[in-house]
């Protein structure tokens, strides 16, 4: 039974450490999509209205990285909730 248990053991921890990984990943991804899409869509703005000075880039870049950063703590926030929810079931 020790072994069994053992085993039972080291397959939730794998499954939490997969499950960490995917949220953590999946988090960084969409920071990142986030942000490249604030950097290109002020790009593309500056070039259409061709302005000399990226005025828009430095604009939308700078907001996208505050978008990304508030979904950041907002998804960190919500897997905390989850994670103690789950604990007080058990």
């Amino acid at each position: 039974m020790t072994k069994e248990n053992n085993k039972k053991t080291n397959r939730s921890k794998s499954k939490k450490y997969l499950d960490s990984y995917a949220r953590y990943t999946s988090i960084a991804f969409q920071m990142l999509a986030i942000i490249l899409i604030g950097v290109f869509g002020g790009i593309k703005l500056d070039e259409w209205l061709e302005l000399k000075f990226p005025v828009f880039t430095v604009i939308l870049t700078i907001l996208s990285v505050v978008l990304a950063i508030y979904y950041t703590v907002k998804d960190l926030v919500r897997a905390d909730e989850d994670k103690r929810k789950d604990n007080k079931e058990k």
